[in-house]
């Protein structure tokens, strides 16, 4: 696919310079000229809501905070991210919204009003690529550590190593590594039309592409074909690959791909979706466009509408 790794949260070239994770007197000097970005509760800190919020190391803002992982080096500025969740938003301010996407925002009482703690999928499309990728793994790697404290073999509880990219049971000497889990998603076509659905948790008129996680023992081929019937009842022939994206919502790698229908009765399952119709390329353009009277399309920013508007465009070869 052309321009496949546009993406957003893809292919900013970040240098991630795994060589120097080991190295601890490496990291260590890094992280004394290098910047920290604080995420809180998933969360990164933002600057004016379009770019990155870096702080030093030191700064009040960590204190308490987790041990800083090291993401790389940005054009060869040292970064780094620091899990604080530990802290508590002063006394009336906002606190976190529930729902398809917290819109709240906080703000630390040792930061200018400037910067704020925003979600990620919110502020995701205004960022450049290199921030997008570093928030995306930042957020993704902290996650893990933050749901992997305990050793999944004998359970005694485990430690950072590696500069955050890998973590150690003193008891049984197992390793764990960060964990990214495989999901389809999926471009489903029959000459003019296009497949898509909606889960009942979206809001209201959203519609996106079909995608579900890849089994053990399964091609990305067969998972295309499976999710799809599984979900809608349409049974897929071809499938081809098209792009990818790292989703760190908590932690996915979306495996965009194409696939060709050989039937379009759609028997629902309702367990999975809320529904799910066939929508003509005209329609399309104009749910991308905001027109539609009933269908909105998925959040610009995800690698839904990014292979929708693709698709309309002719440019996913």
């Amino acid at each position: 696919m052309r321009n496949a790794e546009r993406v957003t949260f893809g292919g900013s070239g970040l240098d991630r310079a795994a060589g120097l994770r080991k190295d601890a007197v490496a990291v260590a000097a890094l992280l004394e000229a290098g910047t920290v970005l604080p995420v809180w509760r998933g969360k990164p800190l933002l600057e004016s809501g379009d770019r990155l919020g870096w702080v030093p190391h030191g700064s009040p803002v960590l204190s308490g905070g987790s041990a800083p992982v090291f993401l790389g080096l940005d054009d060869g500025v040292a970064r780094f991210a620091c899990d604080i969740s530990h802290w508590s938003p002063e006394a009336g301010a906002a606190g976190v919204e529930q729902g398809f996407l917290d819109t709240s925002e906080q703000r630390h009482p040792a930061l200018a009003d400037r910067f704020s703690f925003l979600e990620l999928r919110g502020v995701m499309s205004a960022l450049t690529p290199r921030d997008a990728e570093l928030a995306a793994t930042a957020k993704a790697l902290l996650q893990w550590h933050r749901s992997h404290g305990f050793c999944a073999a004998c359970g005694a509880a485990s430690r950072m190593e590696a500069a955050g990219w890998q973590r150690a049971c003193p008891a049984c000497g197992a390793q764990h590594f960060p964990r990214t889990d495989p999901v389809v998603i999926m471009l489903v076509t029959k000459g003019n039309r296009l497949l898509v659905g909606r889960n009942a948790n979206w809001p209201e008129g959203m519609y996106s592409l079909l995608a579900g996680f890849v089994e053990p023992g399964e091609t990305i081929e067969a998972a295309v074909r499976r999710e799809v019937a599984e979900e809608t009842g349409v049974q897929v022939g071809p499938v081809r690959y098209l792009a990818s994206q790292p989703w760190p919502f908590p932690a996915s790698l979306m495996i965009g791909c194409a696939g060709e229908a050989l039937s379009d009765e759609i028997r629902l399952d309702p367990e999975e979706l809320e529904d799910a119709c066939w929508v003509t390329r005209e329609d399309m353009v104009a749910a991308m466009a905001g027109r539609h009277p009933r269908i909105r399309p998925a959040r610009r920013g995800a690698i839904a509408h990014y292979l929708i508007a693709n698709w309309l465009a002719d440019s996913l070869e």
